[in-house]
């Protein structure tokens, strides 16, 4: 039996967990097929079913899409995305990463939440790791907006029980708990995408990208002038992730031995993108010697716009299918499976040993082990995953002493955030003032402080070149800024 929720028109809408929840209670299927639907409704539909909760229950509501934003991304809770060789916080094994346990959580009906993950498994379940996940794409913590509750996330705590098991308290619903509107993502023409690579290797490899990437740009303005600005290019390898400026570390030319350059367009018009792909081509017969491996592409590139809509403006509709199911399934473990694995009933807190309370990882309370007044990576003293919100970066500062919070929100400024992603912005040094200007005007920076965790959460507006669906860089998402923030070397205050 399954059930679909409808959508029109190419346009997806958000919705929560009321459509489910009507699916269980009129059919009660084993597989629910879903349009669009927000990632912590998913989980919260089976609490309201099972537990009985009301949709005016908004404190319930809250805890139940804490557990479910903790558990959407599966084994990011539970170590996955989480090892760092450079962090003695977070250097485990290569062999912890072998055998890790999806999440799953105990949520009683009065909303308590514990999220587990199964004994002795691999990966970890920690402070740490229920801190990355929390604010983990959030924006405004105090307002993180679900189709069936606005979220404050600005109280939550997390206590380890054992090494499996974290209880999570403190969600509560916002000033202005229940959405009016949904959000809704809207399909547009974003122009043509063209994009070639080539790798070169050996002595002077990088001076000969470089070389290719010259004669690319002036062939395309020969044909086409002006378009050539629409290229984004970058040398894998070197500053694949735009993340530093090549000129800054001219001695590693030399020394590099094998890289890529990539050239990516995002243009108006189709015959721009397929110049770029024509002129790249012609590197084999008239570029520099000894490049190889070309490869190039071309393709259409949509946008999905977002948009909110009233809700008395949306209509969803639900239907089932009978099909066969033979009896040596269990109905109950298919249904557990699809649902993420909620398990609902109320959770016993026995006593547990106190090696195993003291084993799992929680802030600590003293004096930082880092002295004041010396340069140190942020490393040092915090932790961090960064994601996106379409165009917007989202990334996380989470220190290891509770204290450091305090002497960290005087490093973290704006304008400290705005120096560090400049360099996002594929510029010359000819461009610099017309790259701070465009910054100045374009991107914002808003910082929360979540002191349930001690922590920083940071919301870049408009730095990652367009968003997803239509980004010329390698990483979209800008996932990979959080190791650049990390790494930037500060000065603590006493």
């Amino acid at each position: 039996m399954r059930s679909l929720l409808m959508s029109q028109k190419g346009i997806s809408t958000y919705l929560g967990a009321a459509p489910i929840v009507e699916c269980l209670e009129r059919y009660q299927p084993n597989v629910i097929i879903a349009s669009r639907v927000a990632d912590a409704a998913l989980f919260l539909a089976p609490m309201v079913y099972e537990l009985g909760w009301n949709w005016d229950d908004l404190e319930l509501l809250a805890q139940g899409s804490l557990a479910g934003h903790l558990l959407e991304c599966g084994c990011q809770l539970t170590g996955g995305y989480f090892m760092h060789p450079a962090d003695k916080h977070r250097n485990l094994s290569f062999s912890h990463l072998l055998d890790l346990s999806l999440p799953y959580a105990e949520i009683s009906f009065s909303g308590e939440v514990c999220v587990m993950k199964a004994e002795g498994s691999g990966g970890v379940l920690n402070f740490s790791t229920c801190a990355e996940q929390l604010l983990y794409e959030v924006g405004d913590p105090s307002a993180y907006i679900t189709p069936d509750v606005v979220i404050d996330f600005q109280g939550v705590s997390f206590q380890p029980l054992t090494s499996s098991k974290v209880l999570c308290i403190g969600a509560k619903p916002s000033a202005h708990p229940v959405p009016d509107k949904l959000l809704q993502l809207v399909p547009k023409d974003c122009g043509w995408k063209g994009w070639g690579e080539i790798s070169y290797g050996g002595y002077e490899c990088v001076k000969r990208a470089k070389a290719a990437e010259f004669l690319v740009r002036s062939w395309m303005e020969e044909v086409f002038p002006g378009v050539s600005c629409c290229v984004l290019s970058y040398i894998i390898g070197l500053d694949s992730l735009k993340a530093t400026s090549i000129d800054n570390y001219s001695s590693t030319w030399k020394a590099s031995e094998d890289i890529r350059l990539r050239m990516d367009g995002l243009f108006q018009e189709k015959k721009h993108a397929e110049q770029l792909v024509k002129e790249f081509t012609a590197l084999y017969t008239n570029g520099p010697a000894s490049g190889g491996g070309i490869s190039t592409g071309l393709k259409k590139e949509i946008v999905l716009e977002k948009q909110l809509i009233g809700r008395e403006h949306i209509f969803w509709r639900i239907a089932a299918k009978q099909t066969e199911v033979s009896e040596s399934k269990c109905q109950k473990h298919v249904f557990r499976d699809v649902m993420k694995d909620c398990v609902l009933h109320e959770p016993t807190l026995p006593p547990f040993p106190e090696e195993d309370i003291h084993n799992s990882s929680s802030p600590e309370i003293g004096l930082s082990a880092t002295q004041s007044r010396q340069k140190i990576p942020l490393y040092s003293v915090a932790h961090s995953r960064a994601g996106d919100k379409g165009n917007d970066l989202n990334f996380s500062i989470i220190p290891y002493v509770v204290q450091d919070v305090e002497r960290l929100k005087i490093i973290i400024t704006p304008q400290w955030v705005k120096g560090v992603v400049s360099v996002l912005l594929d510029s010359s040094p000819k461009a610099i003032d017309e790259t701070e200007k465009w910054m100045d005007e374009h991107v914002k920076v808003e910082i929360y402080e979540v002191k349930g965790i001690h922590s920083l959460n940071v919301v870049v507006r408009n730095i990652l070149d367009g968003g997803v669906n239509c980004s010329r860089r390698i990483d979209r998402h800008g996932k990979t800024i959080s190791d650049l923030i990390l790494c930037q070397h500060v000065v603590l205050p006493s």
